[in-house]
C-alpha cells in the first residue's frame, strides 16, 4: 500500500487533502480496519512531534470501494468552515466514472428521488412521496471510450448516499465494479471505477481558492485513459 505521506494532495496548518485507496474505510466501522481519519492523525503526530492526541476532522466521506481526494480538518475552526461550505453546497466535488453501457445522452443533468435502505445500506431511485426520499441531482458528460469501457466526468450537485452509483444505475450505466449497482462483475480488488477527482472551494482562513485534482489510480482499466 502506498504510503499516506506520498499520497498527500495538498496540506498546510488548516487542512490536509489525501488521495484515497479504494480498499481504506474514511471512517472506522464495524469491521476494525484502520481507517484514513487515524492514519492523517497519526501522520500530523509524527510530522510535528507533538505529544499526545491531535486534531483532525473528516470534512466529507467517499464510500470505501471509491478512490480519490478527501479533506480533513487540522483545526475545529477550518472544520466548522468546511461543514457549513458543504451544506451551502458553495462547494465543487468532480467524479470520473468508467461505465460499460454508454449514457443515451453524451452530456445531461439528471434529478432522481433517492431513499435509503439501511438493512441494505443502499439507496433507490423513488417517488418523491416515499418517506424520506431526497432530490438527488448531478451533470454528466462523456469525455471517452476504449473498447470495452466509458470515461464519464460526474458534477455532484447534491450530495445523497450512493447518488452516483444509484443514478448512474438509474439511467442503465452502473459503475464498473459495481455488483451492488447492477454491474456484470466486480473488480478483482474489491473496487468499484468511480474516483473522487477534482475539489475546489474557497479555504477556510485564507480565503483563496484552493484546487485539488486527485491522480487516477495506476492500474486497468483507468490506465486506458489520460485525464
Amino acid at each position: 500500500m502506498t504510503p499516506l505521506n506520498a499520497r498527500i494532495l495538498f496540506e498546510d496548518n488548516h487542512l490536509i487533502v489525501v488521495n484515497k485507496l479504494p480498499s481504506e474505510i474514511v471512517q472506522g466501522d464495524k469491521t476494525g480496519d484502520k481507517c484514513l481519519l487515524d492514519a492523517v492523525k497519526e501522520y500530523i503526530q509524527q510530522s510535528t512531534g507533538k505529544p499526545g492526541n491531535v486534531f483532525a476532522g473528516l470534512v466529507h466521506r467517499i464510500d470505501r470501494p471509491v478512490s480519490g481526494a478527501v479533506i480533513f480538518a487540522r483545526t475545529s475552526k477550518a472544520l466548522s468552515r468546511m461543514t457549513a461550505m458543504m451544506k451551502s453546497r458553495d462547494f465543487s466535488k468532480t467524479y470520473l466514472a468508467l461505465v460499460k453501457t454508454l449514457p443515451a445522452e453524451p452530456q445531461a443533468e439528471l434529478a432522481h428521488f433517492l431513499a435509503k435502505n439501511e438493512k441494505q445500506n443502499k439507496s433507490y431511485v423513488c417517488s418523491e412521496t416515499v418517506a424520506g426520499a431526497k432530490l438527488a441531482q448531478l451533470s454528466y458528460r462523456h469525455l471517452a471510450s476504449s473498447t470495452s469501457f466509458h470515461l464519464i466526468e460526474i458534477d455532484l450537485l447534491t450530495g445523497r448516499h450512493h447518488q452516483i452509483r444509484a443514478q448512474m444505475a438509474a439511467v442503465g450505466c452502473p459503475i464498473a465494479g459495481d455488483l451492488k449497482y447492477g454491474a456484470d462483475r466486480s473488480n478483482s480488488d474489491g473496487s468499484i471505477c468511480l474516483h473522487a477527482w477534482k475539489l475546489a472551494f474557497e479555504h477556510p482562513v485564507r480565503k483563496t481558492t484552493v484546487e485539488i485534482i486527485a491522480p487516477l489510480p495506476d492500474k486497468m482499466p483507468w490506465n486506458l485513459f489520460v485525464v
